[in-house]
């Protein structure tokens, strides 16, 4: 081809357009005439959550090498007024910032559920509803990353060191990053946008399913775990034997049942049945991280006058978060590229259908629309890639557990 150029127009005819061009084209087939403007207020929400994010990860890091190994600073002096520290950590102005922000994003959530008109669709749901959710889990978590502005912790004598408090500033910023990329899927898809209403649906449907595999099958591992249950071999396996089968062996009666309760074509439909096929895997991974905790630490729990369920969730289970991330990891995967279920249970352009299936469906006026199945792969292989590889540290110790120690 680069020997048939003998002018300068067959540049533009024989050579393809520049690769960036091609992408730029492609994505914006994805999103609709119309975008709302407060699709660009939660994109530099997301992109200004992460810097701040990665300045206070590298505040924190140098401010780690700052502390002698005493504890105590250089200068051995108290710190000035304004710059007040709790437990040897970050300045505690850095939490009242993430305070600010996750404000910010709350805000911005709320105006766009008024501000924007509702989904004028027959199929689809209103999405702005969506909004409230995000600003629900945006609240509940700042709550669970600073419990009751750490009074509680100074009235029993406990102080946070310097990881952990670096640790909680820079979670105050995750969190209104992450869901601020949830909330310009939700403004695309309210501003017509079908593959992005798709993956909306793929979020919630996939991470609805993770959060409920996930924490049943952790309360039932540790049942298995800890004590002794009739058959429980027997009960093991039959809870194992449910992935063997491969979906399109059980998707017709499962297609009929559904019809026949009203789950076909809905989100709670979906994340029963992934939930289902979920939760069997859970259970056994989870159980091999529980039984690598010693039962010691349970008994001393309860001499000291714990419950059983109050040792499960202050001794057992902040042990196990390193098993449980690795788990969601798993379970997510499978959720989110689930296609058959998907393909069946949901109607084209329906309520609850996901991104796979609409991925397959890409065509354009000469056929299948290549470069637009391209690129809906792309944004559709982002989320549980970015989510993979924050969960990286966990993962590896999840894939070897069980392995001889020396």
């Amino acid at each position: 081809m680069a020997t048939s150029l003998k002018t300068p127009a067959d540049i533009h005819t024989k050579i393809p357009k520049f690769i960036f061009s091609i992408s730029l084209e492609n994505y914006h087939k994805l999103i609709a005439e119309s975008v709302p403007g407060v699709t660009f207020i939660f994109i530099l929400e997301a992109i200004g959550g992460m810097l701040l994010f990665a300045f206070f990860s590298i505040a924190g890091r140098n401010r780690g090498r700052e502390v002698a190994p005493t504890g105590k600073h250089r200068d051995q002096e108290d710190p000035p007024t304004g710059t007040h520290r709790d437990g040897e950590g970050m300045p505690i102005w850095t939490r009242h910032i993430g305070l600010v922000w996750n404000g910010i994003f709350v805000v911005t959530c709320l105006y766009s559920f008024l501000s924007l008109p509702p989904l004028q669709s027959r199929l689809q749901t209103d999405v702005r509803f969506h909004f409230l959710t995000l600003i629900v889990c945006t609240v509940a978590t700042y709550l669970l990353i600073f419990p009751a502005s750490l009074s509680a912790l100074r009235k029993r004598g406990m102080r946070l060191s310097a990881p952990q408090d670096a640790k909680r500033q820079r979670l105050a910023f995750a969190g209104p990053t992450i869901f601020a990329t949830i909330a310009v899927c939700v403004a695309l898809a309210n501003g017509g946008s079908k593959y992005f209403y798709q993956l909306l649906n793929s979020i919630i449907i996939g991470g609805g399913s993770t959060i409920l595999a996930v924490g049943l099958g952790t309360l039932s591992a540790y049942a298995f775990s800890r004590f002794n249950i009739a058959g429980k071999d027997d009960l093991l396996f039959f809870i194992l034997s449910t992935r063997m089968l491969p979906p399109v062996v059980v998707v017709i009666p499962i297609y009929l049942m559904y019809s026949a309760l009203g789950l076909r074509d809905t989100h709670f439909g979906l994340i029963l049945l992934y939930t289902t096929f979920n939760v069997s895997f859970a259970v056994w991974l989870m159980k091999g991280f529980i039984d690598e905790i010693p039962k010691e630490y349970e008994d001393a729990a309860l001499v000291d006058g714990y419950t059983r369920f109050q040792t499960f969730l202050k001794v057992v289970l902040p042990q196990s978060v390193t098993g449980m991330a690795a788990t969601a990891v798993f379970c997510l995967i499978t959720a989110w590229n689930e296609f058959a279920f998907a393909l069946v249970l949901t109607e084209v352009g329906g309520r609850a259908v996901t991104a796979p299936p609409s991925i397959t469906s890409a065509t354009g006026s000469t056929g299948m629309d290549w470069g637009k199945i391209a690129a809906m792969t792309f944004v559709f292989l982002l989320p549980v890639a970015i989510f993979t590889f924050l969960m990286r540290r966990h993962l590896l110790r999840g894939v070897t557990f069980g392995a001889v120690k020396k």
